[in-house]
């Protein structure tokens, strides 16, 4: 497994991360165990969560990933760097959900008593709260690190804009700034190679890829007019929505089975090509990889020792430029 060094920091993760957030939900907690066992056997000690996961659960649900996560890295957590995510809504009341001082003070005390460690690895903003000023968010999560509860602050689904703001007042007033910043990127949706990736290769942001395999599209494992499969991340019923927006359409099912038919000829299977294309990008620290069985990592994780012949990596930068652009629009948070 490689590793690669988390933006400027000296903090080093593996360049596979582990996705957790079908765990309690897609999967219960033998088969959630079961995938955090074999990613660690196979040298993924990079895990990253979120308090509001799983992925398609109820309030009920929420908090139940990181308890999972807690109960297995128990002796466990030297070895992993750990990184979690707050302000997604996590109770009924005015103020159990955003960038509020009062929210991400209750959030972390919480997600530590769930993940049962007392510092997390990487503190992550979820997505952006327009109703907190952003500098109220910077100086709460630098109270954090200074505290030692926190080791570095992050961000996910933050346009390169937003960023640059947070990089700006972290300089200005002498707060602990966002080394990491974690966006949707894959061979059907790379909207952040405008702007958001240029910006973190020269501030030094480590930048953390989710949906490298596009919700499982490219697997292989969809075909055109194919009906939804219950128990998929597609049919998940508050998440099944936003996956089906994001790629279940035909143009983008009939471009990766031409990627497909492709790899077929070369005797390569899709999924560990799809993850191969995202590593081998400038800028790319980390993609989040998920599962819901283990046996599904066997597919995924050989990416970190392929190398795409030419014909192979232009057949995958093309695929971007047939889809229909308005197909292509940003969904943000998941």
């Amino acid at each position: 497994m490689k590793i690669k060094r988390l933006g400027r920091t000296g903090l080093k993760v593996t360049e596979i991360c582990l996705g957790t957030m079908t765990f309690g939900n897609q999967c219960d907690e033998p088969a959630s165990r079961a995938i955090m066992d074999k990613a660690f056997e196979q040298g993924v000690t990079f895990f990253d969560t979120a308090d509001v996961y799983p992925i398609g659960g109820s309030m009920e649900t929420k908090g139940r990933t990181e308890d999972y996560i807690g109960r297995w890295l128990q002796g466990r957590r030297e070895q992993i760097v750990l990184a979690t995510k707050f302000n997604g809504e996590m109770g009924a009341g005015l103020n159990e959900r955003g960038g509020s001082r009062k929210h991400i003070l209750r959030a972390v005390e919480a997600s530590l008593r769930r993940l049962q460690t007392d510092y997390i690895d990487l503190y992550q903003m979820h997505s952006l709260d327009a109703d907190t000023p952003l500098d109220e968010t910077l100086r709460a999560l630098d109270d954090l690190v200074h505290s030692g509860k926190v080791r570095y602050i992050g961000c996910s689904n933050y346009p390169a804009w937003l960023l640059t703001k947070a990089l700006w007042l972290s300089d200005q007033y002498g707060l602990a700034r966002f080394d990491s910043v974690q966006p949707r990127y894959n061979l059907l949706f790379r909207h952040i190679e405008a702007e958001l990736l240029p910006l973190a290769l020269d501030q030094g942001i480590g930048v953390i890829s989710y949906n490298p395999l596009a919700g499982g599209v490219l697997t292989g494992r969809y075909q055109t007019g194919q009906a939804v499969e219950a128990g998929s991340r597609f049919a998940l019923e508050n998440a099944g929505k936003l996956y089906r927006a994001r790629y279940w359409q035909a143009a983008q099912m009939q471009a990766v089975d031409q990627l497909r038919r492709l790899c077929d000829e070369r005797g390569v299977p899709i999924t560990p090509v799809a993850v191969a294309w995202v590593l081998a990008q400038p800028g790319i620290t980390s993609a989040i990889v998920g599962a819901s069985k283990a046996e599904q990592l066997d597919q995924s994780l050989p990416a970190v020792d392929l190398t795409l012949d030419e014909p192979l990596r232009a057949a995958c930068d093309e695929i971007w430029y047939q889809l229909p652009r308005e197909r292509n629009q940003e969904v943000a948070f998941r």
